[in-house]
C-alpha cells in the first residue's frame, strides 16, 4: 500500500505535474462506461485485429482472439487497436492507448503448442486455423464470437505485451467474410521449407513491420512445417526483434565506421540518448529509472545494463530483457540507411511520465523517433561525453558518471589495442 498516495489524493505530493492513478483511471472509466451502456452479451459480431498467445502453463497455453465488442463506434477503426507503428506516428498518448486496448475482449481457448502441425482435438484445431487466418490477414477479420459467459470488464497490463481488456472463455468462433491476405505473406506462409528466421528477414525487407511478423510467428505460421508451433506472444516479440537484428548486424559489419554522433529523442516519457563511436560494432544499453518512475518507488536513480561485443551475445539479456533487443533494432535500421557501423552506447531514461506499462513496442518506437532526429557531430570522444554529461544533468539532474564509469563499452574503447596502432 502506497500511504503517500492516500495522503496526497492527487495533489501532487510526488512532484509530478499529474496524478498517474487519476490518468490511468480516467482512461479506464471512459471505455468502461461505453462497454457498460452497450450491454455486451455472450454472442457478438466483431472485427478481430489480432491474436494473443499466452505463456502460462506452457506447453498447454491459452490462445485468445482479440476483438472489440459489437459497438459501431468501436468497430469503425478496428485496425487501430493493434498498430503500434501508427500509434507512434500519430503521437498517441498513454491515456488514448489504454482506451483503445482496454476495449479488446480476449476470447481464449486452450491449445497445445505443437497442435498447429497435428490433428489433436478437432475443436481446438478449427479455432487454431481461424487464429492463423486472423494472424495472416492484412486487415481486421469479420468474426462471430460466442463465449461461455458475459465478459466482465478489467484491464490487463504487462511490460512486454500491449494492454487488453475483458477476458472470456471462447465457446465458438466463425469467420463471416474471407480475410484478405497479402500475396507475399501467403507465399511465405505456405513455403514449408522456409526457416522462420529467413522468412521474417524477407518479410521485414519487403516492408512488413515487426508487429505483423510477431503475429505470424506466434500463431505458428512460419518455419519448416515439421517445426512449426505456437509461440507465446511475449516470446515472439523478442524473437522477432532479435532475429531481424542479428541479420542486420551481419550486414552492417561490412560498412565503414561512422563519426562521433549523438542522437536524443523521446516518446511517452521514455527518453533516449544514443552515442555512436567510430569503432567496430558493439552495443550497450543502460535502462535508467528515475525516482518514482514505474518499477522504481525509491528516491534514488536506479539502472540496469546489458552489453554485446563485436562477436555478439551468447546468452539472453537478462537485465534489460526484451527492451534490449527492441532498442537495438531501430539503431540497426539507421545504420543500414547510413551504410555505416559504430560502437553504440544507448542510455534510456524512464521518467514518471511513463506511468503505465504498455509493452516493449514503446521502446522500439521511442528509439525510432530518437534515431530520426538530427544528430550532433563531435570531433572526438571526450567532447561527446562532455555533452552527454551536461545534457543528462540539465534535463534529469543525473550524474552521468554513475553510468559512464560502469560502461563496459567505454572501458573497452579506452583499453583495447587497435591494429592501426601497428601500421
Amino acid at each position: 500500500m502506497n500511504i503517500q498516495c492516500l495522503k496526497c489524493k492527487g495533489r501532487g505530493f510526488c512532484g509530478r505535474s499529474f496524478c498517474p492513478i487519476y490518468a490511468k483511471a480516467n482512461s479506464v472509466f471512459r471505455i468502461k462506461s461505453i462497454l457498460s451502456s452497450a450491454q455486451i452479451s455472450e454472442e457478438f459480431s466483431s472485427k478481430a485485429p489480432s491474436v494473443l498467445v499466452g505463456r502460462n502453463n506452457y506447453p498447454n497455453i491459452n490462445v485468445g482472439i482479440m476483438a472489440p465488442p459489437e459497438i459501431p463506434s468501436l468497430l469503425e477503426n478496428a485496425e487501430l487497436y493493434d498498430s503500434p507503428r501508427t500509434w507512434a506516428e500519430k503521437n498517441l498518448q498513454i491515456d488514448r492507448i489504454i482506451e483503445l486496448r482496454s476495449a479488446l475482449i480476449n476470447s481464449s481457448f486452450r491449445a497445445y503448442v505443437s497442435s498447429v502441425r497435428s490433428s489433436q482435438g478437432f475443436f481446438s484445431q478449427k479455432l487454431l486455423e481461424l487464429s492463423q487466418e486472423i494472424g495472416m490477414a492484412s486487415k481486421p477479420v469479420d468474426v462471430e464470437i460466442s463465449v461461455e459467459e458475459k465478459p466482465k470488464f478489467r484491464i490487463s497490463l504487462d511490460p512486454y505485451v500491449a494492454p487488453f481488456g475483458p477476458s472470456a472463455k471462447l465457446k465458438k468462433a466463425e469467420l463471416t467474410a474471407n480475410p484478405h491476405v497479402n500475396p507475399i505473406i501467403e507465399k511465405t506462409v505456405f513455403d514449408y521449407d522456409f526457416k522462420a528466421s529467413d522468412a521474417m528477414t524477407l518479410l521485414f525487407q519487403r516492408g512488413f513491420d515487426e508487429n505483423v511478423l510477431t503475429k505470424l510467428l506466434s500463431v505458428g505460421a512460419l518455419g519448416v512445417k515439421t517445426e512449426r508451433k505456437l509461440v507465446p506472444t511475449r516470446w515472439a516479440i523478442t524473437a522477432t526483434d532479435d532475429s531481424i537484428g542479428k541479420r542486420m548486424i551481419d550486414n552492417i559489419k561490412d560498412f565503414p565506421e561512422t563519426n562521433y554522433l549523438s542522437f536524443f529523442g523521446s516518446y511517452l516519457g521514455n527518453y533516449y540518448l544514443v552515442l555512436l563511436f567510430p569503432e567496430k560494432w558493439s552495443y550497450e544499453l543502460f535502462e535508467t529509472y528515475m525516482p518514482k518512475a514505474e518499477w522504481n518507488q525509491t528516491d534514488e536513480i536506479q539502472f540496469m545494463t546489458d552489453f554485446e561485443p563485436y562477436s555478439g551475445r551468447k546468452t539472453y539479456a537478462e537485465n534489460c530483457a526484451g527492451g534490449y533487443y527492441a532498442a537495438r533494432l531501430p539503431i540497426l535500421e539507421k545504420f543500414s540507411e547510413m551504410k555505416r557501423q559504430a560502437s553504440v552506447l544507448c542510455i534510456r531514461i524512464i521518467t514518471g511520465e511513463y506511468f503505465c506499462p504498455l509493452g516493449v513496442w514503446v521502446v522500439r518506437e521511442a528509439v525510432r523517433k530518437t534515431m530520426a532526429s538530427k544528430p550532433i557531430e563531435f570531433s572526438d570522444r571526450e567532447l561527446m561525453l562532455k555533452y552527454a554529461r551536461a545534457l543528462l544533468k540539465k534535463k534529469f539532474g543525473m550524474n552521468a558518471d554513475d553510468i559512464l564509469n560502469k560502461s563496459i563499452l567505454l572501458r573497452n574503447l579506452k583499453t583495447q589495442t587497435k591494429l592501426r596502432m601497428f601500421a
